[in-house]
């Protein structure tokens, strides 16, 4: 349960919010780095591969898009959550230099750019850990981690928790003001070269109460710095009331989306879209439908579908985030084993390869997004429903746009919901009335 701190107010989000929309890359895995190397993060040479992401700046203009969200990319031992050096970038990808390069390529363009903040938990190597490990109780670091208990002698395996049974994850101790000192030295420092915001890892793992107690610290520097925080399960309006964060990851909408194209079940795709807008009452969430944890939207729901789902995405209220390559229709399987990540985190050509039908589907939706910003908060209406087919109306008093699914092999006749022109999709438009072709979608405004 989240307790609410009556002290603690959440500001509204930044301004410049409304208009974002992200196209979101694991870094490692795009520039070709090893991700699980042998040599200890001091012995690896800096490889400046960081630079192999500017040409694919273009690429996120060219779609509509204007914010870079980027995963991990601090000094770590293998996949990049497991830190070493909040400070440093790590050597696969470059040194602080190039970071900062394709942050100022980056805004050249008019494209922001968030960080990962993976401020849960560190790496074994860390250097703060291995003193704890070496040291002792009487550790000058010992305060910076979750200890199950302090009776523990020198030598002894260090009593810490982990992170959800990942043994190479030390979780920090939220309680204390050490992590909190740190995480802030961290985000202002990052925001000082240029960043524009963070996405907070695991910060359904800490406690809101640290959270309000770090950002307002945060914002006292930089006001306009946009917080979303990675929140799997539980409560989101709660924990972002008591953390102060601006937003959080939508991930029940995200499992309508593709459960319920994939079953057939739009009633499930319904159901959550009523519970997104009750969010809004709170916070506006942060949309997608495909991460670098998951299997890719092409291969869960099929790759006819994925227009489907792309056109939830943009039509729905959120901040919306597009996963490097969905905009293609890559496909990839997340599997639950050692590597399971490694084909959702694929290495990126050097170059954008030429657009898809799915690439031009993005672009327009997104272009129909820029042209209404006030989707970015709007709220949304299911005017039609059945298994195989939904009509979803979304709105404020001047202006509305359609959204008509079918799932079904069949075509199929749904109400237009008083929409006149059809702006992206397939679709019929006679007499107040819609017909989809079979498996077809279409957008429309009135």
């Amino acid at each position: 349960m989240v307790t609410l701190d009556p002290n603690v107010s959440r500001p509204q989000e930044p301004a410049w919010v409304e208009h974002a929309m992200w196209w979101h890359v694991y870094p490692l895995g795009a520039v070709g780095a090893e991700v699980r190397p042998t040599t200890p993060v001091d012995g690896r040479p800096v490889d400046h591969r960081l630079q192999r992401l500017v040409p694919w700046l273009d690429h996120v203009v060219g779609l509509g898009l204007n914010g870079l969200l980027l995963g991990p990319v601090f000094a770590a031992s293998t996949h990049g959550y497991d830190t070493v050096d909040h400070f440093r970038v790590d050597p696969r990808l470059g040194d602080e230099s190039d970071l900062v390069a394709l942050v100022a390529a980056a805004h050249e363009r008019g494209v922001r750019v968030v960080l990962d903040g993976v401020f849960n938990h560190v790496g074994r190597e860390h250097p703060a850990f291995r003193a704890l490990e070496e040291q002792g109780p009487r550790a000058s670091t010992a305060d910076l981690f979750a200890l199950e208990q302090t009776d523990w002698q020198q030598g002894e395996p260090v009593p810490v928790r982990d992170f959800e049974g990942h043994d190479i994850l030390v979780a920090l101790d939220h309680d204390g003001r050490a992590a909190e000192d740190l995480v802030v030295e961290v985000m202002t420092y990052w925001l000082d070269r240029g960043i524009d915001g963070w996405r907070l890892d695991a910060a359904y793992a800490v406690p809101p109460a640290f959270w309000a107690r770090v950002l307002p610290r945060v914002r006292e520097r930089f006001p306009d710095v946009w917080s979303s925080g990675e929140v799997i399960h539980g409560d989101a309006a709660a924990m972002v009331e008591a953390s102060t964060m601006d937003s959080t990851t939508q991930y029940e909408l995200w499992q309508a989306v593709w459960h319920g194209i994939a079953d057939r079940n739009c009633f499930e795709l319904a159901h959550a879209v009523e519970r997104h807008d009750a969010l809004l009452a709170t916070f506006v969430p942060t949309t997608f439908v495909g991460n670098h944890d998951v299997t890719r939207i092409a291969s869960a729901v099929g790759e006819r579908f994925a227009g489907h789902a792309a056109a939830v995405l943009f039509t729905v209220a959120g901040t919306p985030v597009v996963y490097a390559g969905d905009e293609y229709g890559w496909t990839a399987v997340k599997e639950e084993r050692e590597g399971g990540d490694d084909a959702v985190r694929p290495e990126l050509p050097a170059t954008p390869p030429a657009p898809t039908d799915l690439t031009r589907v993005h672009e327009a939706l997104i272009a129909l997004r820029r042209r209404n910003p006030w989707l970015h908060r709007a709220h949304t209406d299911v005017v039609h429903l059945t298994n195989t087919a939904v009509v979803l109306r979304t709105a404020t008093a001047d202006a509305a746009v359609v959204t008509a699914l079918n799932l079904a092999d069949d075509p199929v006749e749904v109400p237009a919901a008083d929409a006149t022109r059809v702006e992206a999709g397939a679709g019929d438009l006679r007499d107040r009335t819609l017909r989809l072709p079979a498996a077809g979608w279409a957008v429309l405004t009135a």
